[in-house]
């Protein structure tokens, strides 16, 4: 964990020297333990960032780089959950990512790729009511034993600009070798129409604690894809390629129904936690829908949470609050997730029937260290108090940051402190203890 200290003021990501720091010493450590590549790198640049302050303004371009470092936040929490990793703002619009576990050279250029397809993803929340694109480009290595900072991120530099110099290449190698075939987007979404079948896809369970008590009281579910050749692919990678796929639909079906089933057997005071996909409200069956899966799996839906984010929210809100009504007619109750990451839209909550306000981690990492940070928690805990909302916080790694969330009135809370995200076995093993 990264002390505030150690952190960039604008985006919260490590500084570049602590970056360093902690590359060196894995390297050190490499060359101990006798690893041939314990360490693996990316830098991620924004191509012509600088137009974005000149032609939106400083405070839109901030943010634009606020919002990048929580989109790469999630990717490596999301990605990296079994290795050691660090990501740090170097200045600028440049980004670098450092992971040590096992990770094939494909592998490593594929999730160079998808990490360019997060950040590019529109953000919203202009003064005008538009979208600002940005345009990544990553430059990879492996790290061997012996090469210091400084030549990393010299040679990661060097092709980056050989990079922007050349249209159509988004990621390339720093190291001399060859670029390995990358795993084509088109490939990739045809394993997943078969994931299913195969029995990839698998669902795993986020425990979440009452305050004050620290009580476990639910789980969010989450789901994983075991690629066979890739490995384990997070939850956001894995909506964003069955997206293109058009193959949302049967996922969240499918992750919904696992999630449902193993819940049915858990204590009768846990609750689950189920995220909701633009996909699913696109769809004008999916209240009727999910209601008939719930009756299926025999699961009281005054036990279910639906948690939906500002993306999902983006379009035809109207609609999606008339669906959401549907569901909190039926007792199931809704939380707006990933609250206070990237731009903040205040008309959800006025136009919303919500149950729950979920902090994005990004507001609580802080609080127990800049006043500012504090001030911030405190203004948005009193706002959803005033609007009779509980509150959730996520990425709680301290028992500091749980004491001092209970203090200031938080009411739930889930992180790496208490538990990782576990199977559904270990879950009901929990809940049994």
């Amino acid at each position: 964990m990264i002390d505030i200290e150690q952190r960039d003021n604008l985006t919260g990501l490590a500084r570049s020297d602590v970056a360093q720091a902690r590359l060196a010493d894995w390297q050190q450590e490499g060359v101990a333990e006798g690893r041939v590549a314990p360490v693996h790198v990316m830098l991620l640049g924004l191509g012509r960032f600088d137009t974005v302050n000149l032609a939106y303004g400083e405070a839109v371009g901030d943010g634009a780089l606020v919002t990048v470092a929580q989109r790469i936040s999630h990717f490596c929490e999301d990605e990296f959950e079994d290795g050691d990793w660090i990501a740090a703002r170097i200045g600028g619009g440049k980004f670098l990512i450092t992971v040590r576990e096992a990770c094939s050279r494909e592998r490593w250029q594929w999730l160079g790729e998808a990490l360019a397809d997060a950040v590019a993803h529109p953000i919203a929340g202009l003064d005008d009511g538009g979208t600002l694109r940005l345009w990544p480009r990553v430059a990879l290595m492996r790290a061997m034993p012996g090469e210091g900072p400084r030549m990393i991120f010299d040679r990661l530099g060097e092709a980056l600009e050989h990079a922007r110099s050349q249209h159509g290449h988004r990621v390339v190698w720093a190291d001399g070798g060859l670029t390995p075939r990358g795993w084509p987007s088109a490939q990739l979404e045809a394993d997943l129409l078969t994931a299913l079948d195969r029995g990839e896809i698998e669902v795993v369970f986020q425990p979440q604690y009452c305050l004050p008590e620290d009580r476990l009281t639910g789980a969010e579910a989450l789901a994983r894809w075991q690629h066979p050749q890739l490995g384990r692919i997070g939850a956001s990678t894995l909506f964003a390629i069955a997206e293109r796929a058009d193959h949302v639909a049967p996922l969240s079906r499918h992750i919904a129904q696992r999630a449902l089933t193993a819940a049915a057997g858990w204590p009768d005071h846990l609750r689950l936690s189920l995220n909701v996909t633009p996909a699913d409200l696109a769809a004008a069956s999916f209240a009727s829908e999910l209601e008939l899966l719930i009756e299926f799996t025999g699961f009281d839906p005054k036990r279910l949470t639906l948690e939906i984010t500002e993306h999902v929210l983006l379009s035809e809100l109207e609609r999606s609050a008339a669906m959401l009504n549907d569901l909190r007619s039926v007792g199931v109750q809704i939380a707006l997730d990933d609250f206070g990451a990237g731009f903040c839209n205040f008309q959800y909550l006025k136009i919303l029937s919500l149950d729950y306000l979920k902090l994005d981690r990004a507001m609580v990492e802080g609080i127990g260290d800049a006043p500012k940070d504090l001030a911030v928690f405190r203004a948005i805990v009193a706002m959803a108090k005033a609007l009779d909302l509980m509150i959730i916080a996520e990425g709680i790694e301290s028992s500091e940051q749980r004491d001092l969330i209970a203090l200031e009135g938080c009411d739930y809370y889930q992180g790496f402190l208490r538990a990782a995200p576990m199977s559904g076995d270990e879950f009901a093993d929990l809940a049994s203890r």
